[in-house]
């Protein structure tokens, strides 16, 4: 990532802005998934993960971190937002996800292996908003220069 930090938070916000787009779409199609109560999951998650992006957009270049760390945070937060929103529209699409979402999925079970991506998902994205929110934390620290 060549770009100054007002450019990444620039580009955070636009991705922000879309991932709360696909989340005011996914409202419109809750109606038609196999599961609608997951489907309101996934609405309100684009929507939610969305203004997570533009808010770290707007922040970013108040942050004092390292080229890699900077990396680091800005990949994980794009993973983590969209990941969520992704991984409980399929859950919705799938008629699944009682594994680790079971008052969303309302009992309904998908196969084996539907289930095991649902996990993997939702654990990997867990993992990637918090190592996000960490490094965010930690890289307003101390008084900005200048």
């Amino acid at each position: 990532m060549n770009e100054s930090p007002r450019q990444v938070g620039r580009r955070l916000m636009r991705l922000g802005i879309l991932l709360f787009l696909l989340g005011l779409l996914t409202g419109l199609a809750v109606p038609g998934l196999g599961n609608p109560r997951m489907g309101l999951s996934s609405h309100l998650e684009g929507l939610m993960n969305g203004m997570l992006l533009v808010i770290l957009g707007l922040l970013w270049h108040r942050l004092r971190l390292s080229p890699g760390l900077s990396r680091l945070t800005f990949w994980s937060a794009l993973y983590g937002t969209y990941a969520n929103w992704a991984t409980t529209l399929a859950a919705a699409a799938l008629n699944a996800g009682a594994t680790l979402m079971p008052m969303s999925a309302l009992g309904r079970r998908g196969t084996p292996l539907q289930e095991n991506l649902l996990v993997f998902g939702l654990v990997s994205l867990s993992v990637s908003i918090l190592v996000c929110s960490g490094v965010v934390l930690w890289g307003l620290r101390g008084e900005e220069a200048g």
